[in-house]
């Protein structure tokens, strides 16, 4: 065999540190997804308990604008 052919050996480890790469690269990328993931559940959590506040505060404005309205 010449020295310009790479073995069989030399393909497969070849091809083996691409694939470690690439599992690499994805670990990486699960990683940062799943922080990406967390703070918008924290982030969405946090709206939703805005929203629920804002809600809450309209309702009570009704009510007291429902009880002007019956005692003028």
């Amino acid at each position: 065999m010449n020295a310009a052919t790479p073995t069989s050996i030399e393909i497969l480890t070849s091809r083996l540190e691409q694939v470690l790469d690439l599992c690499r690269r994805l670990s990486e990328e699960n990683r940062s997804l799943r922080a990406s993931q967390e703070h918008l559940i924290g982030e969405r959590a946090a709206l939703l308990s805005k929203s629920e506040q804002a809600r809450a505060r309209v309702d009570a404005m009704i009510q007291r604008l429902k009880s002007l309205e019956q005692n003028p």
